[in-house]
């Protein structure tokens, strides 16, 4: 059903290369009940360390269980189901069932509070939770104020009064649950991901049962994934990442997904141990893990690594040649949202270019338009649009419940994605930020993750976020609020030299005028940093 080619170049690839999905597809049913049942599916490795391999058998039989126990408790077809289940085994068996039932999982993150479930819950009109018991107690608390929330599945623990406990639940589920006429499929709705917009609530991204077939193009071609390979994407389940790299393409691709469920701050030294005790040989996480991970003494580690890609921020260039110093293998980028799969992407047959997200993927039709729906010549930035006048296979269907917001969005054949870029002469793309984030400075645009990249690069400086700053000579000026490593003091001196760094490393113009040095930056619970934040803060600190 999906094959997996070589090819010789760009040209060559979207010559020959077409995704595709087969009619009526449904993952659980034509991709985990066409596998190999001894074949190792997944290989997970726990907060204590405690490693354990599964078979396909295992998933093919769980997730029967648990589609027939819970049907049985009255989950049904179009139920929406809300998961909080950090990096569990559990996530697998429970996506895969509520696959087969037609109900559509909403994954969500650890993070949330009290207020964030009801919020959600009745927002997105959610009738069942299945959670790990450290989120239950949340749940109670949030519920007497979710009058549509009537189904509690908990895991692990002593079970909460009016919780099923998902191990017995599970027992009373015949291992078989057949496909049948009305099974779900195609068109129909699949899983709803909440998005990680830093303004407002976040919206409904809906996605039907055609979405898991457009990421065999992530793994196979991104992830340049075979036979046998163990694959390692970082991301907690609570978010679309997680099924871009831990899910449906690696399966297809022939792969072994390979999950740590490590909890508490991220240590990049117990990370790369992970990686050469089990001989992990693909591996994605972004640019952020890998700035931690070359400050780590390498040379220590005997990694099996073989391929490597990146995503969801710019990737500086001092990184990349780190890394590929060590390893003697480039970072491969990507790009892409939660309403999409992969859109942009830098593959194996291309020429890597540092802080290049790469070239339109095969399938997706994509332009750079102006303000005015115009495609702006080449060098000159202009906004990720999709062409849409015909399906495209990835991208989502609609912000679930909400016309007008899809309509704000998807308009005159195109869907517009509200990130900016701009393309060189080989037609690679490079990212710009997101609308509302670009600076206008003294008749220039300056995108801030260039900015960002350079801040970086420099050994004092661990994050940074720019913004502009209101300024009545040049409109705006560039503004750096600087996360600084341990061993280094904010101090002017210090300031004058991350400005001239970034002078060097960019045009002179793009260097922050203004450097603020914080503990830490203001972010959404899926890690994004929240610019618009920093940007009202600004006004009322610098207008009062």
């Amino acid at each position: 059903m999906f094959t997996k080619e070589e090819y010789a170049d760009y040209a060559d690839l979207c010559a020959r290369y077409k995704p595709e999905c087969p009619e009526n597809f449904n993952f659980s049913y034509d991709v985990l009940d066409a596998m190999e049942p001894g074949k190792t599916a997944l290989i997970h490795v726990d907060d204590d360390g405690v490693r354990r391999e599964y078979d396909f058998k295992f998933f093919q039989e769980t997730s029967s269980k648990l589609a027939n126990a819970l049907v049985k408790e009255g989950v049904k077809k179009g139920d929406r189901v809300m998961l909080v289940l950090y990096r569990r085994l559990e996530y697998w068996t429970v996506m895969l069932a509520l696959h087969r039932i037609g109900a559509l999982p909403i994954p969500s993150p650890s993070l949330l509070t009290k207020k964030d479930i009801s919020q959600r819950v009745n927002y997105a009109k959610i009738s069942a939770i299945i959670c790990e018991d450290s989120i239950c107690a949340r749940v109670d608390e949030a519920k007497g104020d979710c009058p549509g929330l009537n189904h509690f599945v908990q895991i692990d623990g002593e079970t909460n009064d009016g919780w099923h406990d998902y191990e017995e639940l599970m027992a009373t589920g015949d291992v078989s649950f057949p496909r049948t006429a009305d099974s779900p499929g195609g068109d129909d709705p699949m899983v709803i991901f909440f998005s990680s917009g830093t303004t407002g609530l976040p919206k409904m991204v809906l996605h039907n049962f055609s979405y898991p077939a457009s990421h065999f193009t992530t793994a196979a071609m991104w992830h340049d994934l075979e036979e046998g390979d163990i694959h390692l994407t970082l991301s907690e389940t609570g978010w679309a990442k997680s099924v871009w790299g831990k899910f449906y393409g690696q399966w297809m691709a022939g792969a072994v997904v390979f999950v740590w469920d490590f909890r508490g701050k991220f240590e990049p030294a117990h990370l790369l141990q992970i990686m050469e005790e089990n001989k992990i040989t693909t591996f994605c996480a972004p640019p952020t893990v890998y700035r931690f991970l070359v400050r780590e003494d390498l040379s220590k580690y005997a990694l099996s690594l073989r391929h490597c890609t990146t995503a969801g921020e710019l990737l500086n260039e001092s990184v990349f040649h780190a890394w590929e110093k060590a390893f003697n293998m480039p970072l491969y980028e990507g790009y892409g949202q939660t309403e999409t799969t992969l859109q942009v992407a830098t593959f194996k047959c291309m020429t890597p270019k540092p802080g290049s997200i790469g070239r339109p993927v095969p399938g997706w039709d994509i332009a750079l338009m102006d303000d005015e729906g115009k495609k702006v010549p080449q060098g000159e930035e202009g906004e990720i649009c999709i062409r849409i006048d015909k399906p495209v296979l990835g991208l989502f269907d609609s912000y679930m419940d909400e016309p007008e917001k899809t309509a704000s969005v998807k308009f005159d054949g195109w869907y517009h994605t509200g990130d900016k870029a701009w393309a060189d002469e080989d037609g690679y793309l490079w990212f710009m930020g997101r609308t509302d984030d670009l600076i206008k400075s003294s008749g220039y645009r300056i995108g801030p993750f260039e900015v960002e990249s350079a801040l970086v690069a420099h050994d004092s400086v661990i994050e940074a976020a720019v913004t502009g700053l209101p300024d009545e000579v040049r409109g705006q000026l560039v503004k750096a609020t600087v996360v600084l490593a341990p061993g280094y003091e904010p101090s002017e001196e210090l300031t004058k030299a991350l400005q001239t760094y970034v002078r060097e490393l960019t045009a002179p113009y793009k260097y922050p005028r203004v450097i603020e040095y914080v503990d830490d930056l203001p972010k959404t619970i899926s890690g994004k940093i929240k610019r618009k934040e920093i940007r009202e803060a600004d006004l009322k600190k610098y207008n009062s």
